[in-house]
């Protein structure tokens, strides 16, 4: 299994949504970077994604994206494999 690592915030519900199908599909681990509690880790974020928004979702060195580009994944069938590292 590849390793997950997610941007997050404390009360973000885009956040749990993407941990809950995340879980749903195997993972066990996610390295969760709060970047509420460090303005630095948001800045790291915002300049290696781009993006503003959280979550911000990695799998091994995969940018996903956000809740809905991580659901839009699964939909296609490519979150497992992904998360199998094929």
């Amino acid at each position: 299994m590849q390793p997950v690592k997610m941007y997050t915030t404390q009360v973000c519900p885009y956040c749990q949504r993407a941990k809950m199908l995340l879980k749903q599909r195997g993972v066990i681990e996610i390295e969760e970077i709060r970047v509420d509690l460090d303005p630095a880790q948001r800045e790291r974020m915002i300049e290696i994604t781009g993006r503003r928004t959280v979550p911000q979702i990695f799998i091994g060195e995969t940018h996903v994206g956000g809740c809905d580009d991580l659901i839009a994944l699964d939909q296609r069938g490519g979150l497992t494999p992904l998360l199998q590292g094929a």
